[in-house]
């Protein structure tokens, strides 16, 4: 991987964006970002991150393959490029390809490689060390617990002396050596993977403008009128399909949104209205959803439907109860780990219809579409 690549997204997560946003940064996607983080433990590789003036860069190495195509001298590339000849001449000799073609992206990752001479890990070095950390963690202390209590317990001897960044480091990228990468089970998250630090307000919010569930109207809360909605996604297998959900509070009745092309924002918006176009404007009062990133247009759904959109709190879903019970009803009919695309609109209708002629014990036994007639006859 080229360094200047590759630790384009490990800046962007530095900065708080999300793994799509950075990967996106680095011309990737998602998922090749979600491997990025977990080879590395979550940790920010220390390779590439400022590479020194003296250094080609991949744009210089990209102009010497072109002028080397392109028949030019030795000197003439080492002039455009204001660099020596003999720089130029060792960079080819040195990073060229076995057949002897010069190619920047492979000379790049080669000089990148070769250039890799990390220091070995204080914990990796010294067993003494090494076996007091090991202990500690096993009593489920701290990495700052740890490192704390080794100052108090060697004063005068500094090889017994470790950062809590490097107990960290060593935890999750077992290339560093020292420690086992199962002790992360010892920390008080349990995570095999870092997750970055992130000040109050650093990382962005992926719901522009939206407004939070506190500033919904109270009578929502009671469930006395109907047109109040909650909805949310249900996701297939490997996270590359999914069916959006609608739930009314008062009655239970269900809506699924078809979304067969994906759930980013800009198929999730256009579907998510067409399906509540098909309520008359009485039945368009709220929809409360999470802060899913699919909701990015939310906008542009209030225009169209005039109905009002409030998001939860993050990790809270208990703030649309209603939809997450209904999601888990949903599962009898798309298992998790199982391909939601292969349903059909009609196969959506269906099972919506199914849901809205069972019986529920809140509503004394009525179904949700007896119970919609009657609070829509009052």
């Amino acid at each position: 991987m080229v360094p200047e690549i590759f630790q384009t997204f490990w800046a962007g997560m530095a900065a708080g964006e999300f793994i799509t946003d950075a990967a996106e940064a680095a011309g990737s996607y998602r998922k090749q970002g979600a491997r990025w983080l977990a080879a590395c433990g979550g940790v920010r590789p220390r390779r590439g991150r400022n590479l020194k003036g003296r250094c080609l860069t991949f744009a210089e190495r990209e102009e010497i393959a072109i002028g080397i195509a392109a028949g030019h001298t030795l000197r003439d590339i080492a002039k455009a490029l204001n660099r020596s000849p003999s720089t130029i001449s060792r960079e080819i000799a040195r990073n060229r390809e076995p057949s002897g073609r010069y190619r920047a992206r492979s000379a790049h990752a080669a000089a990148y490689h070769r250039a890799s001479r990390p220091k070995p890990s204080k914990l990796a070095t010294n067993p003494s060390l090494r076996e007091t950390v090991e202990k500690s963690l096993t009593e489920r202390h701290s990495p700052e617990q740890i490192a704390g209590r080794l100052r108090l317990d060697f004063p005068d001897d500094p090889q017994m002396r470790v950062s809590t960044e490097t107990i960290y480091q060593s935890l999750y990228q077992p290339s560093r050596g020292g420690l086992e990468h199962t002790l992360t089970r010892s920390l008080r998250t349990g995570r095999g993977l870092r997750r970055p630090s992130r000040k109050a307000g650093q990382r962005k919010n992926r719901i522009p403008d939206m407004a939070n569930i506190a500033d919904r109207p109270k009578d929502v809360k009671d469930r006395a009128v109907a047109g109040h909605w909650e909805g949310d996604l249900i996701v297939g297998k490997r996270n590359l399909s999914a069916i959006g959900t609608l739930v009314e509070r008062s009655t239970g009745t269900v809506m699924l949104v078809h979304l067969p092309d994906g759930y980013k924002p800009e198929q999730t918006a256009p579907a998510l209205t067409e399906q509540l176009e098909t309520l008359p404007t009485s039945l368009r009062r709220t929809l409360t959803w999470d802060q899913g990133s699919e909701m990015r247009d939310w906008k542009s759904v209030s225009a169209a439907t005039g109905i009002d959109i409030y998001f939860c709190d993050p990790h809270a879903p208990w703030q649309r109860g209603t939809n997450e019970n209904t999601n888990g009803i949903l599962r009898q009919y798309f298992p998790k780990g199982s391909d939601l695309s292969v349903h059909s609109k009609a196969d959506l209708e269906w099972v919506s219809r199914q849901l809205n002629e069972r019986p529920r014990k809140r509503l004394e036994f009525r179904t949700p579409i007896e119970e919609m007639e009657r609070l829509l006859l009052r």
